[in-house]
């Protein structure tokens, strides 16, 4: 009887409070968080992260020195993953990048190219934009990829110290001079000798993740590698 009751509650719950999918915005199941399977199974994986020289890390040869990197899925418009991205960014859904996070750290773990990275580095947001959003979209996935991993999230090692104009409708050499010394080091012991692997959402030139990177990499014995949730191609 309490069981029956339990479960009628639970119908009733979501009758007036339906839980909606970020990705589609049709109602989830009771068992689903933020993302309905029909949306999940449709987000088209890359699978960069098992392959060594794979399109994310040619895009930082000769400029950037990284172990390994890699995207986990093809960045499409209009579709599922552009609406998630979207929810993350814009509309306060950190639950979305959470979920988004684990999908990223089960491929990482299953490819066996990052089993030495010692810390996960959110790319750092300039200070008056984390308030005005709340929170680092780059730092909810990191904490996605860390409850699978297990791999600590440091958000004090390295920062921002200068607001950049939006890198949309830039070309390359625009985007480089927008961001090329937009970091700086926050801490220069703790970094040392540390693998460490740095988190953004999107990657399309790279020039911001190069520009953070060269930053990191400009601690002695620090090694380097990059994993976006998703690849828009500006080809």
């Amino acid at each position: 009887m309490i069981h029956t009751l339990q479960s009628w509650g639970k119908d009733l719950m979501h009758f007036f409070f339906p839980h909606i999918c970020a990705g589609c915005g049709s109602d989830l199941i009771l068992q689903e968080q933020t993302v309905c399977i029909q949306c999940h199974t449709s987000i088209p994986e890359t699978g960069f992260a098992t392959i060594a020289g794979n399109p994310i890390e040619k895009i930082f040869y000769g400029r950037l020195p990284v172990v390994a990197a890699t995207s986990s899925y093809f960045f499409t418009k209009d579709a599922a993953l552009q609406n998630l991205i979207h929810a993350l960014k814009y509309k306060g859904q950190q639950e979305v990048g959470f979920q988004l996070g684990k999908w990223m750290g089960l491929q990482l773990n299953a490819s066996g190219r990052f089993n030495t990275i010692d810390a996960l580095i959110p790319m750092p947001l300039f200070p008056e934009r984390e308030r005005k959003r709340g929170y680092n979209q780059a730092a909810v996935l990191c904490h996605g990829i860390a409850e699978i991993t297990g791999i600590p999230v440091e958000t004090n090692w390295f920062g921002r110290n200068k607001a950049t104009a939006t890198q949309t409708r830039k070309g390359r050499n625009e985007r480089w001079e927008n961001v090329h010394d937009s970091f700086s080091v926050m801490d220069l012991q703790k970094p040392q000798g540390k693998h460490i692997l740095l988190v953004d959402d999107v990657i399309t030139t790279g020039a911001t993740l190069e520009a953070c990177g060269t930053c990191i990499t400009s601690i002695p014995q620090t090694k380097l590698s990059i994993a976006t949730l998703a690849w828009a191609s500006d080809d």
